[in-house]
């Protein structure tokens, strides 16, 4: 009986969404399209259009204090607790002209103490920066140099910004009769009818100025001209969290923590009016031509406000939990929508276009919403395909919300108001109150379960193309927080209106296990029976299943078994109908955190014992054990154990049987390779196993944190697996290809060696040279140039023997001298090799010049020319002193054959006779 060949199975990582905003502060370019954000010690660019990390900036191992970029992206400026400052420029990428290349132009030091806050001017050429000392410096972004320094604040400096204004607006600090003089004036060209107006303002100069607050709640206005500070605003009794310029309003706004929001007029620096936003400000700003601005902060809702009145145009809103606020609002006078950044590690895009068609006096709804950002998914505990075409997958991230994510495919087309491109966030699932600890979907995926530590489950109806996402249903009934939940997966027959029209034919039943360790089956009613009938869902029966809490349950292919895996180290397969058990697997050391059932047309597998029967079916199963188990239900025995995680194995799938693809080349390798299986575990490591022999195909590794969701796609065996690291990988099924390419390398290595065997026939010795220090082939280049260097008689003037060897050695590319060079160190190492080495190395010598050898480089660590060198002359000085021992012998040898002549010999023939006698 012949054995089935090895197929050797590869994943290869083809798209990730990962984190890119934890914390600290954030930017956008001018025209919208580039997002700059904090992630811990590092920066990540992103194209806030397509999603698309455009790229990513090292930190120095601290986290990030200040962050921003210039308004043209062209610089970028960081700022860390280890109070160094980077400045860097970006470049377009080389590899794509849609990246970026951050290139560093240098580091300073700019406070003594960490860097609190920084902005730019509008030009991008001037840099502020305020440290926790209270100073401010301004420096030239280019130049890399100090052009202000200016101190007076008391307290940390908790706000900058750069502003334009013409110097007849803006009214510096002036004795008391200079100001009267001036107020004189302006009354005589009133009374003349003449009043400044815009020609005078044009026809002044346009000053720069920088507006800083500190802690201590005042606002300095610095002249950048006379490197003065001209005002200070005291009306604040608390931080200063935010300032802004409106040159068509000719205003300043601040923004404070102490509740309110002061509109401040240049000409007298008085406070034109005062804005009791009675909640604790973290930015503000104008909008547009500054006839509105914004607020947002504690209370985690953004307000639109009247400049001119100070009236609140928004609507009454839904003021956010205690731990939930508004930290940063991104925006830019040139675009239609406003970015919020939030405490909890979320961007939400606001369009302003309402503002347009807002009347005067009128009240505007709270900003619609383009969609959301989710800058980290915290800890992945589950994930799921949902909707019938799975284009979207559900994230249970340690929250009480599910995130359901798009997997539609990034094209140029996309906008920042549609937000489709791979990984935008496409709705949030909210109705649990605590952390949603499992997830289930159903056939069709259009009906997702979710299970909370608020003690209930609830079943929502996926609607995507209408956009509809609502919970159907929400069961109450465990003492304790829910870890198992599970739908049926077995679909209606084909043809029915329940396979044709899934979204209005939920699932029949539910099961769910809790920390109470016990069972629910519950029986779900469509909508349509119980119109107006407010009565929750009743469970058919409960069980009591376990002595531990119950991590896992799993639901057989036609639903009738279902599997309870529990901490108390037992796996149990009930019957649906009944609730009762029909069998126990026990074997585990540890308690289990996972199990499924195969698939109908799973073929029997070979167990430790021999071949098994998979009639009535198999299960596999995972422990914290560090072991993954494949059972049969025919005796409820352990078919194989599976070693090879170090440590818990937390989730366990079974691999598609075929893909279903029409590409019957993709098709082949997955009939081949039997019935597979996959396991995350707790070490960060995803593995995929043969069942039948037990031995890992492959390990896939692109976690930095334990493992704790893992599915796959049916139709191209696409695994997907979720970490505590936030990180969510999609490892695509390379196996065809790798076949592939190994095949058309095989194919060409025999044609190349046959090649060359056909050259040495010939005696194409400068082909056949080529050739082997191509295919690297020591032992035929050897013996090539062994033929070579023993040619009798050599060519006349040649160096190696043969012209055409000598030609082909001095015209070799660098790589393949470094690659002779190697070999001549290896075959210098032996006493029957080393002439011809030695001979080689001559004619390398006397062919190239000192500083050609000198600029070869090799590929690896440790492989450099001075190594290579080093090694040929520790054994060549090893060959002379040999050969020098041999001369010393040979006189001895001289010395003895002279005394023996003089002696003189008996004549053989009379010594042999006597020998004989």
């Amino acid at each position: 009986m012949t054995s089935r060949p090895k197929i050797i199975t590869t994943f290869a990582v083809s798209k990730i969404i990962q984190p890119i905003y934890t914390g600290g502060d954030a930017g956008l370019s001018r025209n919208g399209q580039v997002l700059v954000t904090c992630l811990g010690e590092e920066a990540l660019l992103t194209n806030l259009d397509t999603g698309q990390l455009l790229a990513r900036v090292e930190g120095d191992g601290e986290v990030l204090t200040a962050l921003l970029v210039t308004p043209s992206v062209s610089h970028l400026i960081t700022c860390s607790r280890s109070l160094s400052m980077r400045v860097y420029s970006l470049e377009p990428s080389n590899d794509s002209p849609e990246l970026l290349n951050p290139v560093l132009q240098r580091t300073l030091k700019p406070h003594t103490t960490p860097v609190i806050t920084a902005a730019v001017d509008r030009t991008g050429t001037l840099l502020a920066t305020g440290g926790a000392d209270g100073v401010i410096k301004v420096w030239d972004i280019n130049g890399g140099y100090v052009t202000h320094t200016f101190r007076g604040h008391a307290g940390v400096i908790s706000a900058l910004h750069f502003f334009e204004a013409h110097e007849s607006v803006v009214q510096s600090r002036t004795s008391t009769k200079q100001r009267r003089k001036s107020q004189r004036l302006q009354e005589d060209d009133d009374c003349d009818g003449h009043t400044v107006g815009a020609e005078e303002k044009e026809g002044s100069a346009l000053k720069f100025y920088l507006a800083s607050g500190s802690e201590d709640g005042k606002i300095r206005i610095w002249d950048l001209i006379k490197r003065k500070a001209i005002i200070t605003l005291d009306s604040h009794v608390s931080v200063v969290r935010s300032l802004c310029f409106s040159r068509e309003q000719n205003a300043l706004l601040s923004g404070s923590r102490d509740k309110t929001a002061i509109i401040w007029e240049p000409r007298t620096w008085k406070a034109m009016k005062v804005v009791p936003v009675l909640e604790g400000l973290e930015t503000a700003g104008f909008l547009s031509t500054g006839e509105f601005f914004y607020t947002g902060g504690e209370s985690n809702i953004l307000r639109i406000w009247e400049t001119e009145t100070g009236r609140e145009v928004t609507k009454e809103q839904v003021v956010g939990t205690e731990d939930s606020g508004i930290l940063h609002i991104l925006y830019n006078s040139s675009l239609d929508f406003l970015v919020t950044v939030h405490t909890n590690q979320t961007l939400v895009i606001h369009s302003l276009v309402p503002l347009l068609t807002l009347q005067f006096g009128g009240k505007l709804d709270p900003l619609p919403i383009l969609r959301h950002l989710s800058g980290t998914h915290d800890e992945i505990i589950d994930l799921s395909y949902v909707t019938q075409g799975r284009e979207l997958l559900a994230l249970a991230t340690n929250s009480e919300d599910i995130r359901l994510v798009s997997l539609a495919a990034r094209t140029d087309t996309i906008s920042s108001a549609t937000g489709q491109y791979f990984g935008a966030d496409v709705a949030l699932l909210q109705g649990h109150e605590d952390i949603i600890i499992c997830l289930d979907v159903d056939w069709s995926g259009c009906w997702l379960a979710t299970g909370a530590k608020d003690n209930t489950a609830r079943l929502w109806r996926i609607d995507h193309m209408n956009q509809s996402y609502e919970s159907f249903a929400v069961f109450t009934g465990h003492a304790e927080s829910l870890g198992a939940i599970s739908l049926p997966n077995q679909p209606p027959p084909v043809g029915s209106t329940a396979h044709s029209n899934p979204l209005d034919h939920p699932p029949s039943f539910l099961l769910t296990g809790s920390q109470d360790r016990t069972v629910k089956r519950w029986e779900v009613v469509p909508k349509s029976i119980v119109k107006g009938d407010k009565r929750n869902p009743r469970a058919i029966y409960t069980r009591k299943a376990h002595d531990k809490d119950i991590n896992a349950i799993a639901t057989n292919h036609n639903s009738t078994l279902f599997a309870s895996a529990s901490q108390d180290r037992t796996v149990k397969i009930w019957a649906v109908e009944e609730g009762e058990v029909q069998g126990v697997l026990r074997g585990h050391r540890r308690g289990v955190w996972s199990v499924k059932f195969a698939a109908k047309e799973t073929p029997p597998i070979t167990g430790d014992s021999g071949p098994a029967s998979s009639s009535r079916g198999l299960v596999l199963t995972g422990s914290g054990d560090k072991t993954v188990k494949i059972w049969s239900l025919s005796d409820y025995s352990c078919l194989r154990t599976l070693e090879g995680h170090t440590n818990s194995v937390l989730k366990v799938i079974w691999m598609p049987l075929s893909q279903h693809n029409n590409d019957t080349e993709v098709q082949e390798p997955s009939r081949h390779r039997g019935v597979q299986i996959a396991s995350a575990g707790g070490d960060g490591l995803v593995k995929i196993w043969d069942a039948n022999s037990g031995e890992c195909d492959c390990t896939l590794d692109n976690h930095t944190d334990r493992v704790w969701a893992l599915t796959v796609n049916p139709s191209d065996s696409t695994v997907i697996s979720g970490g505590g690291d936030s990180v969510v990988t999609f490892w695509k099924d390379t196996t065809s290809s790798t076949i592939a390419a190994s095949a058309a390398a095989s194919t060409a290595r025999v044609e190349q060696e046959q090649q060359l065997q056909n050259y040495i026939h010939h005696g194409s010795y400068r082909e056949a040279i080529t050739l082997a220090l191509q295919l690297n082939h020591p032992a035929r280049l050897l013996a090539l140039l062994t033929t070579v260097v023993n040619t009798n008689p050599p060519e006349p003037t040649s160096l190696s023997g043969l012209l055409a060897v000598d030609d082909v050695l001095q015209h070799l590319a660098d790589e393949q001298l470094f690659t002779l060079l190697l070999r001549l160190r290896d075959w210098n190492t032996n006493a029957r090799t080393a002439p011809v080495a030695q001979r080689i190395l001559w004619v390398l010598a006397k062919s190239y010049p000192a500083t050609r050898l000198a600029g070869l480089k090799g590929r690896g660590k440790g492989s450099g020319l001075k190594d290579v060198l080093d090694g040929l002359r520790a054994y060549t000085e090893r060959h002379y002193k040999r050969m020098e021992e041999l001369v010393d012998e040979s006189y001895l040898v001289d010395y003895t054959l002279r005394e023996m002549e003089a002696v003189g010999f008996v004549d053989e023939d009379i010594a042999m006779t006597g020998v004989a006698a």
